[in-house]
């Protein structure tokens, strides 16, 4: 991303706040906080369903109706204090130094990428970006339709000059349904697409704790469109893959899929191919598009929290808050490994709010295990250029 030299004094930064799910009086404990940001765009993580649509409408009669606000279910929450979960966060955007657009892309299990593309291009052209601030995409999906893939290469070929980033609608770790949240309206089988443009600084900041090893294996059956793999090196998927990381087959769970990523090769870089269940017939279900004839290879857990605050403290300047999308699977190895108040401690330290996903965009790719974030600075002085990563 790149920000223009825009200077200013004294900047407000977006505010995080967060509360019990459960609680009665739950709208009213978020506005406490988000008011004094005099929001212009608010994003709720948490709330699912009919709560989720609830929240939505006491925000919205409280808040000023030109104020913007989405949102989605979670894996699980970032907030003030780091990882949580049972909570709600809501991150409010100053309507001083933010302005946002939202609009809902349906039916994602029909994929009407025509329709998407005319929107997104009307959206854009509608929106008139100020070419004198920075402007990306945030999007939110169903963390469960399997369309991630298809839809981030649609935004990308409708707006290309547009950096964006974001991430799937969790549903805890039961992978059955995901809601969200756009003017009022809460639905699944959807995404939610934000144009935002603002007068701070801005940097994508991206990391993922893995690299390659030897070990390859050739994916020679799958079900391309259900994301699964049905046979790894001509036999059962999931016993293949128990024989590779060196378990057996009854311990093979989610934490240990974190443990033991699958790696795609592109370019010069892996992504994760994550696993998200063992399917019935002894397959494998992704979190990602796979293709009979893909060479995966397996990958090994690096360091996860020395790496990511070489990531953060590599920022031009410390950052007023960063927007964070969190894989579930980073939180399972975090917490397998005791680094979870190690890593929440790291949140806290860099601000960063958001949520845990089923999956993360960036760079008009849907990737696996890894945070995907845009940090908020203050403003360069005039003058002084600056290329965000």
């Amino acid at each position: 991303m790149d920000t223009g030299p825009v200077a200013k004094e004294d900047v407000a930064g977006p505010v995080a706040v967060q509360a019990d799910r459960d609680a009665a009086d739950l709208a009213d404990r978020l506005l406490a906080g988000l008011r004094a940001a005099d929001p212009g765009l608010v994003l709720v993580f948490g709330a699912a369903g009919e709560g989720l649509a609830k929240l939505g409408g006491d925000l919205q009669a409280a808040l000023p109706p030109e104020c913007v606000i989405c949102g989605c279910s979670s894996a699980g929450e970032i907030g003030p204090c780091g990882y949580s979960s049972g909570s709600v966060v809501a991150i409010g955007f100053p309507r001083s130094s933010f302005r946002a657009e939202a609009i809902m892309l349906r039916n994602l299990a029909t994929l009407p990428v025509s329709d998407w593309m005319a929107m997104l291009r009307r959206m854009h052209r509608n929106f008139g970006p100020d070419a004198a601030r920075s402007q990306f995409g945030l999007l939110l999906v169903d963390g469960v339709a399997g369309q991630e893939d298809a839809l981030v290469s649609t935004i990308e070929a409708a707006l290309p000059a547009v950096p964006v980033l974001g991430g799937s609608a969790g549903d805890a770790l039961d992978f059955r349904q995901t809601t969200l949240l756009v003017d009022g309206e809460v639905t699944s089988n959807a995404a939610v697409f934000l144009l935002v443009e603002t007068d701070l600084a801005v940097s994508e900041v991206t990391f993922a704790h893995f690299s390659p090893t030897e070990t390859r294996a050739v994916v020679t059956a799958a079900i391309p469109d259900k994301r699964r793999i049905v046979e790894l090196n001509a036999e059962p998927a999931a016993e293949e893959y128990a024989r590779i990381i060196g378990l057996a087959m009854q311990d093979l769970t989610p934490t240990e899929f974190a443990r033991h990523p699958l790696l795609l090769r592109m370019g010069r870089r892996h992504h994760v191919r994550a696993i998200s269940e063992l399917t019935e017939d002894g397959g494998l279900s992704l979190m990602s598009s796979i293709d009979t004839g893909t060479v995966l290879t397996l990958g090994r857990s690096d360091d996860m929290t020395q790496g990511f605050a070489e990531a953060l403290e590599a920022l031009p300047r410390p950052p007023l808050m960063v927007l964070g999308f969190d894989c579930i699977l980073r939180r399972l190895a975090l917490e397998r490994a005791g680094l979870m108040d190690t890593m929440s401690e790291m949140f806290t330290r860099y601000r960063v709010a958001g949520f845990n996903t089923y999956g993360e965009q960036h760079s008009g790719m849907h990737v696996n295990q890894t945070f995907v974030g845009v940090a908020f600075m203050p403003p360069f002085p005039e003058g002084e250029a600056h290329n965000a990563a």
